[in-house]
């Protein structure tokens, strides 16, 4: 990684309607500037708008959510893309996928969260906040991460482990 620049990071989920978009506003305001979330989807929303319940529970939080939007992935592939540090996947579905070849071979890992939006869940609109908690807990882990860690490969394995906690 670049000493004394943000770490950069994408947050990967189908649609970048819910999970990515919590993961992206946790980042951004744990982060301080030391780290910098942005967040997409193979299949973003018609009409690039978040699911009301995450924008509810973001403003419930105090999280901020200006500027959160549904966005492909391609966005983050083009050259005047930031380049990425680390790639993260929130959705088992989206961890199958074949993702694009993104610049500079970025660090990535996999944090399996549930999608609160899926048919049937659970807690209802309470699954968004649940959801949130739970990514917060990996966020925090990552943000709380010493400098001597954040680097490309360290970096990788502590991501990997963070999804496995």
């Amino acid at each position: 990684m670049n000493p004394g620049h943000p770490v950069h990071v994408l947050f990967l989920c189908n649609s970048n309607a819910a999970r990515s978009l919590i993961a992206e506003s946790l980042l951004n305001q744990l982060g301080h500037g030391r780290f910098v979330a942005h967040s997409a989807g193979h299949a973003p929303t018609p009409d690039g708008q978040a699911d009301p319940r995450t924008l509810e529970a973001l403003r419930g939080a105090g999280l901020p959510t200006e500027g959160l939007r549904s966005k492909s992935w391609e966005e983050f592939g083009a050259a005047s893309a930031p380049h990425m540090d680390l790639v993260v996947t929130l959705c088992d579905e989206s961890a199958g996928e074949t993702c694009p070849v993104w610049p500079g071979q970025p660090a990535s890992a996999h944090w399996s969260h549930p999608d609160p939006r899926a048919p049937g869940a659970e807690l209802g609109d309470d699954a968004f906040v649940q959801t949130m908690h739970a990514i917060r807990r990996h966020v925090e882990l990552l943000v709380n991460l010493p400098d001597e860690r954040i680097d490309r490969l360290v970096i990788e394995a502590e991501a990997r482990q963070i999804g496995t906690s």
